[in-house]
């Protein structure tokens, strides 16, 4: 956007021109330190096993295994993450008024062979300096992974690439619709991929509900392998 050498705008100018600052234009972010990163795959190890650690609880771990450490550190830390322990939240039943309902299709369904139902997840894997986002698409009752998506960012399109993938690959499910996304895949992407990817082959897709909690260790040993 910027040129360094034009002849006739000078950079202040141009930066004038796109309405930012010129110390944005020279400003060249620095990643975490070394200390930071052993400090996050600490987290992650110990989040892993006590995911209702909050920020203050995984302050006073670390503190009794030797980490100098505060509250707001752990906090910025965690939230860089993306990190949010699990507890019991008030009014969580209540859904947003502009939020639409999706039937759970699963309730009650006896799922006995291959390709009848897919799932989707998105989780990420911790790597020497920083993050990657894994998306996956497998088979209900073969725990088959079809196809996946490695991205360094939450975007729905690295979503709709391994859904295309393994729609090229393996057809639709037998019953031509049956696509369970989970929660996690819709708050992450920012949008559900079944609403990014126009309908193929007539199917129709669904994230998970309240009553598909059940439903949550579809994806758990396989995340488990991958993390450690």
């Amino acid at each position: 956007m910027i040129e360094r050498n034009h002849k006739e705008l000078p950079i202040i100018k141009q930066c004038g021109l796109l309405s930012i600052s010129r110390s944005s234009f020279y400003h060249e972010p620095k990643g975490e330190s070394a200390d930071n990163l052993k400090l996050m795959a600490e987290i992650d190890r110990q989040f892993l096993d006590t995911p209702f650690y909050g920020v203050q609880q995984m302050t006073w771990h670390l503190r009794a295994k030797g980490w100098m450490v505060n509250v707001k550190r752990i906090r910025r830390l965690m939230r860089l993450m993306g990190l949010m322990p699990i507890y019991q939240q008030p009014r969580t039943s209540i859904p947003d008024k502009g939020h639409k309902r999706y039937p759970y299709l699963l309730k009650g369904m006896k799922i006995g062979r291959p390709n009848q139902v897919w799932c989707a997840d998105i989780t990420y894997i911790p790597l020497a300096r920083g993050f990657l986002y894994l998306v996956a698409i497998m088979d209900w009752h073969s725990r088959k992974v079809l196809a996946w998506r490695l991205s360094n960012t939450m975007d729905v399109q690295f979503c709709v690439d391994a859904l295309e993938e393994a729609l090229d690959r393996y057809g639709s499910p037998d019953r031509g619709k049956d696509v369970h996304c989970g929660p996690l895949c819709t708050r992450s992407s920012g949008m559900p991929c079944w609403r990014a990817e126009p309908a193929r082959s007539g199917k129709s897709f669904w994230h998970g509900t309240r009553d598909s909690e059940e439903d949550a260790p579809a994806f758990g040993a396989t995340w488990l392998t991958l993390e450690h």
